[in-house]
């Protein structure tokens, strides 16, 4: 088991875009076009409703989250979403995930969100099941329409 006391976790920036894009193609299994990774990455980091943070273990990279807050018709508010996460295989039911999602809801609680959701695909039933051990709920079903780059 960890000890917690060398477990930190940080806010990413612009120097961590190694780390992350090794973690994002990690997570979606796929070495991933690095230019359009750069230009997202870079973005993103300019919005002060999305922020990246990267779970340190005694000084090694071992995980990262990525959660976006935006205002919602539907909820007449602001929500959060993790749109990525990532452990370290190595480093899983060591409870850095748990950690990275106390961060999270510290980050959207700070910025008035009223909730936190999470998509996760269907073939990843752990993640599901890490998911509800943190107080996910599953209520609602994600379809996705996909397009042809250029269309």
């Amino acid at each position: 088991m960890i000890k917690h006391e060398q477990l930190s976790i940080r806010v990413a920036t612009i120097e961590d875009r190694e780390i992350m894009y090794d973690m994002v193609c990690g997570l979606e299994n796929k070495f991933l076009n690095r230019d359009d990774f750069d230009f997202a990455f870079k973005k993103n980091l300019g919005s002060s409703h999305i922020r990246y943070f990267i779970a340190y273990y005694s000084g090694k990279p071992v995980g990262m989250v990525s959660c976006h807050i935006q205002p919602l018709l539907h909820h007449a508010a602001l929500v959060s979403e993790i749109q990525e996460m990532y452990v370290v295989p190595e480093y899983r039911s060591h409870e850095i995930g748990k950690a990275l999602i106390a961060r999270v809801v510290k980050f959207a609680k700070e910025h008035g969100a009223i909730q936190l959701e999470v998509t996760s695909r269907d073939i990843r039933e752990q993640a599901h099941r890490f998911y509800q051990r943190e107080g996910f709920e599953k209520s609602h079903v994600k379809l996705v329409r996909y397009f042809s780059k250029g269309q």
